[in-house]
């Protein structure tokens, strides 16, 4: 294929190609950009200059935005954060004001929105759905929490999201269509998703596992671990140059920020995984209010961050996804495609549940693995795609949950408001 076929290829793939498709990105950008240029324009908290981090939820926007953060998690986002920031003060003409707030808010709606593009094609085009069941997952989905936070945040998290969907989308076509990923998909998914967040980077890799036969044919084997050989080269020779070639401190930064996430915290471990991990990322929980300051004291302010669920009805809530989620794996048992979904969400499920990395504040991660969720509902949905009874019975209990989603979170973002009329106009 041609260069120029490629990049039509690639364009046809990250941006809407349809109708409905634009009509999808269309309506989230209006529903997201709304909510992200008002709490732009009218509220600080986006960014601050005086405040380093966990202002609202543990999102750490001005270091993010800075430094790209921490080299040890965010080996490369350094180099991608420096252009956004860029960018944005080209706009706002060299301040940091409102208006510069408003480019990196309404960045993260376009990316966001694309995002959920990308999960309609998923389940348009690989699971082939009919279109009112795809729209309604889709619109579960977009009234997450993590979407909701990432919609209008510029954090690694947000365009994590954004590349993950992407390159499911793109891993799932491929294998659907018995091809397997080039040289420079497999370069460029460890740079953009490993550089934003080191982990992730194992999830560019679980594709080739399930590529058709290729653990009975040497050549296929031979390709797939040049492949992955190459990209970490790249990816390596990069974090280097951002090392400075100086590896240990990298080790050593890694032992510490270890030490620092796992410490087992007050909250029982079945609770942080219920409410922070599971649910955290889908169903706002009641808020806390805690007091912060800037390394130096020099400067004093609010933090807002999840409480655990107060209502039965939250871990019900709760608990039906993860049910929906199991039953699917069961049903689609055989499918490679799931699988893929299935060890990709292991992977944090083993870093946060496991490890205890986060535990206590895993809801801000949703954006590395909350994309899995809609998915294996429209695997689920299609594994009764000729049984009228139980489709009918997910679809109206999807619908329910739908309904009580909107209510709780549109809610307690209005609780959100006020915290931020009261502290952060």
């Amino acid at each position: 294929m041609k260069l120029p076929n490629k990049i039509i290829s690639f364009l046809k793939i990250v941006f809407p190609s349809t109708k409905i498709e634009a009509f999808v990105f269309l309506f989230f950008i209006i529903v997201y950009g709304a909510n992200a240029g008002f709490i732009a324009e009218h509220f600080r908290i986006i960014y601050d200059n005086r405040i380093p981090w966990d202002a609202y939820f543990s999102f750490d926007n001005r270091a993010i935005i800075q430094t790209g953060g921490g080299f040890e998690r965010h080996p490369l986002s350094n180099y991608f954060f420096d252009q956004i920031r860029t960018f944005a003060l080209w706009i706002s003409g060299n301040r940091y004001d409102s208006v510069f707030r408003l480019v990196l808010a309404l960045l993260s709606t376009l990316v966001i929105s694309l995002a959920n593009v990308q999960i309609f094609k998923y389940l348009n085009n690989i699971i082939r759905l009919p279109l009112k069941i795809s729209l309604l997952i889709l619109f579960f989905y977009g009234l997450f929490v993590t979407n909701i936070l990432l919609s209008f945040t510029p954090e690694t998290y947000t365009y994590t999201l954004f590349f993950l969907s992407i390159f499911n989308y793109y891993a799932a076509k491929k294998i659907s269509e018995e091809k397997t990923m080039s040289f420079g998909a497999a370069i460029i998914g460890s740079v953009f998703i490993g550089g934003l967040t080191i982990t992730n980077i194992v999830k560019v890799y679980i594709p080739f596992l399930f590529e058709k036969n290729i653990f009975w044919n040497w050549r296929k084997i031979g390709r797939a671990v040049s492949k992955i050989a190459a990209s970490i080269a790249v990816f390596v020779f990069l974090f280097l140059l951002r090392l400075d070639l100086n590896f240990q401190n990298f080790l050593n930064k890694t032992e510490e920020q270890y030490k620092k996430f796992s410490t087992p915290k007050v909250t029982p471990l079945w609770d942080m995984i219920a409410s922070w991990f599971l649910g955290g990322p889908v169903l706002f929980p009641g808020f806390v209010i805690r007091d912060y300051h800037s390394r130096d004291k020099s400067f004093y302010y609010k933090a807002l961050f999840m409480d655990v669920y107060s209502s039965v009805v939250s871990y019900i809530f709760v608990g039906i996804i993860l049910l929906m989620i199991i039953w699917s794996i069961f049903k689609n048992f055989r499918n490679r495609l799931v699988w893929i979904l299935v060890i990709s969400f292991s992977a944090d499920i083993l870093i946060h549940c496991v490890l205890k990395f986060g535990l206590h504040t895993s809801y801000i991660y949703g954006g590395h693995f909350v994309f899995v969720y809609p998915l294996l509902l429209g695997w689920l949905f299609f594994s009764f795609k000729e049984k009228t009874l139980p489709l009918t019975f997910l679809y109206g209990t999807l619908l329910i949950l739908t309904v009580y989603l909107g209510f709780n979170n549109l809610y307690r973002l209005t609780e959100f408001y006020q915290f931020l009329e009261t502290y952060y106009q």
